[in-house]
């Protein structure tokens, strides 16, 4: 096994001469460039006939990825919405005093006692006016007889007659 992969038929000097041969032919041809950009400086005219050029639609996301992302992007908006807000409920609820409820609550207050008031001036002004007038002796006569009876062995069920 030759370590260098050199052809049997070609002795060293000429492998170096046929080496340095077609290197130098490649060295000879000319470099190819290419141009990695081009800005047009032309100024465009201000009107003209030139119809529109068209553009290619390249997008990257399908539609149906955009419309997901901009759903989330929605329910994220509304979420941090619902959040300042609890936010601002819980602060407002964290700074209470005394005098505040008491502010407050005074017109809820207000209403319910007038709406008390109003209510017990209909309910007296409905309620029939009746004297009764009792005269003579009243008694009270209360007799109990009660029949107890039990059936059964294991399930036993007890009967109490009361009148």
């Amino acid at each position: 096994m030759d370590p260098l992969h050199t052809q049997p038929g070609m002795p060293e000097s000429e492998a170096a001469a046929e080496a340095r041969r077609l290197i130098d032919a490649w060295a000879a041809q000319p470099v190819r460039q290419h141009p990695t950009s081009f800005r047009d400086d032309t100024e465009p005219p201000a009107f003209g006939p030139t119809p529109p050029v068209k553009q290619e639609d390249r997008r990257i996301v399908p539609a149906w990825a955009a419309g997901i992302a901009v759903a989330s992007i929605g329910v994220g908006a509304g979420i941090t919405g619902i959040g300042c807000g609890a936010w601002l409920v819980l602060q407002g609820l964290a700074s209470v005093t005394l005098n505040s409820v008491l502010m407050v609550t005074l017109p809820f207050a207000g209403l319910a006692m007038a709406a008390t008031a109003i209510g017990g001036a209909i309910s007296k002004a409905r309620a029939a006016v009746t004297k009764n007038v009792y005269e003579g002796p009243v008694t009270h006569h209360t007799e109990i007889h009660n029949n107890s009876t039990t059936r059964g062995a294991f399930f036993a069920r007890t009967r109490n007659e009361i009148r």
